[in-house]
Formats: C-alpha cells, structure tokens, sequence
C-alpha cells in the first residue's frame, strides 16, 4: 500500500517500538524503508535481521539526504515521511487510504496529527498539535494509556498538515525532486518541500485529525546537542529565506494559512478545502517588507 521512509540515527529502541507499530497497527501491508545513519547501536544488524529494506551511510547525512536516498527504493505508488520515534496508532492507513479514495488527482498533501509528548499532561488537544503524556521513552511508554485516550485524542481536520507523518504520491515526489538537500542535516527542510508542492499547483496540505500518531519529540537533535535543535531551526530558516525570499513564518501562515501567528502560538484552522491564493491585506504586505529586509541583512552578513 505505501511506502514508509523511516531515517534513524543510532536510534535502535526507538526505532524498534515505531516499526512494531506499524507491524501490529496497520489495515494494510506496507514497503518499510529505513535509512540507517552508521547504525553502530545495532540498528543495521536489527533491520536486516527483520528483512527491512534499506540503505546505509556511514555517517549522519541528515533528514533530506536520508529521505531522498530511501525512497529510491520506494515500490508503492504513495510515499510516507516518518520518524523513528513515532508510535503509529491502530487504523492510522485506514485513515489514510479513506482520505486517497475521495480525491480524482495526486496533488495533495496529507498528514496525520502528530500528538508530541509532554510531561504531566493527561490531554490536551487544544494544543497545537495536541500534547499527551505516555512516556518520553520506549522504556516508560504507556501503550494502554495512550490507546485508552485515542478517541479523546482525536480531533478535527484542519488546514496545512503536521508535515510529519506526510503522505504524498510519488510521482509528485519525483516531480519536486523530494526534500531539498541544501537544508542538511534539517530545520526547515519540511516547509521548503511544501514551498516546492506549491510551486506545482499543489492547493491540499490536509491535516487528518483522527489519525493521531505519538511523537516521542525530537529525540535524535535533543540528545546529541541540547542546543542543536535551536541552531538547525535558525539555519533552516536563513537558508529558506534566501532560497524564496520570503520566511518559513510568512509562508505557512499566508500560503498553507497555518504556523505561528505573531504571539508565538500555532494557527490551527478547521480543514474548508483547498487552499487558494493569498489574501493580500495591509499587514500581508507589512510581513513582506519585514521578509525583504531580513533577506538584505542576510545578503549583507554573507550567509
């Protein structure tokens, strides 16, 4: 049915409990793809152990790199972008698969919800995405208590996807070049490959609100360097600033009408269809000016 591309560094535990999920989860069969970076935790002898499909780099390439490398290997006719510290709840394809079946083309974009881990927090899916306490690792993660939750979890269809887990045909993938290797190892890559769907006409970018998938949260950037993740969110959007002249910010929020509005808190609008031009209000134009003057100052540092 899809093809999943699942990137992992030295991540073996994680990487264990999300291809369990899929394993036991899932309607139907699906080509798991894995992209194994130097795997010296055991990954590699794990994954051809299992008889997944993958490739192998002996270094950490990065999300792009690790994506585009997987999905050469890609048989189904749709492409899913996943992490390896991802739990796929059950029914997560059935959702999917329903969602393929209303539409007559390939240009779209779809997700699931991803439903981030937070410390002490029971439920609450006001929050954008929704946040949820089952654990923060594959050693305290509380299946029964997240699956006892899921219906109270689940919520509304709403505009301009997740990004991950992101399902896309794989045509249009090939027609976009998949994920865009200058933003290695990551930060930024994900909203650069909406920039370039859009390029093509593509106007559905469509969160599904019950097909919740628990994200352990970043796992990889947060243990190997407390402030890489920061770092690798600045670069990202340094380099998609001068790549498109406008910010990742400006983008999401007056394109794919979701982001960050100017308080710092998500957009999370109810799903209406697809997307259209956009409105071009006074503080439309505003945001532009602010974009073109960051782009000078960034022509000027000489990044």
């Amino acid at each position: 049915m899809f093809s999943i591309l699942i990137p992992t560094f030295n991540n073996l535990e994680y990487l264990k409990l999300c291809i369990d999920s899929i394993e036991k989860n899932s309607k139907y069969d699906h080509q798991i793809i894995i992209h194994v970076n130097e795997g010296n935790d055991g990954t590699l002898e794990y994954v051809k152990n299992k008889k997944i499909d993958y490739t192998l780099s002996t270094e950490n390439i990065g999300m792009p790199k690790a994506l585009n490398r997987a999905s050469t290997k890609a048989k189904f006719d749709y492409i899913v972008i996943s992490h390896d510290d991802f739990y796929f709840c059950p029914g997560w394809d059935l959702v999917f698969k329903d969602e393929i079946d209303k539409l007559n083309h390939n240009f779209f974009y779809l997700s699931g919800t991803m439903v981030n881990y937070k410390k002490k927090v029971d439920l609450d899916n006001n929050s954008i995405p929704p946040v949820f306490d089952a654990g923060d690792n594959p050693k305290n993660f509380n299946e029964n208590k997240l699956l006892n939750n899921l219906e109270k979890i689940k919520t509304f269809n709403f505009q301009g996807s997740t990004k991950c887990p992101g399902l896309v045909h794989r045509d249009i993938w090939k027609r976009v070049g998949g994920w865009s290797e200058e933003f290695s190892p990551t930060g930024g890559d994900d909203t650069d490959f909406a920039m370039k769907l859009w390029n093509i006409n593509v106007r559905i970018f469509k969160g599904l609100g019950n097909c919740p998938t628990y994200h352990f949260g970043s796992v990889t950037t947060r243990k190997k360097n407390k402030t890489l993740f920061t770092y690798l969110g600045s670069r990202g959007n340094k380099i998609f600033l001068k790549k498109w002249k406008i910010s990742i910010n400006f983008f999401e929020k007056y394109y794919l009408r979701s982001g960050i509005d100017n308080n710092k808190k998500f957009i999370f609008r109810k799903y209406k269809g697809p997307i259209g031009e956009p409105i071009k209000s006074f503080n439309y134009y505003c945001e532009i000016f602010k974009s073109k003057i960051s782009l000078t100052y960034l022509i000027l540092r000489k990044f």
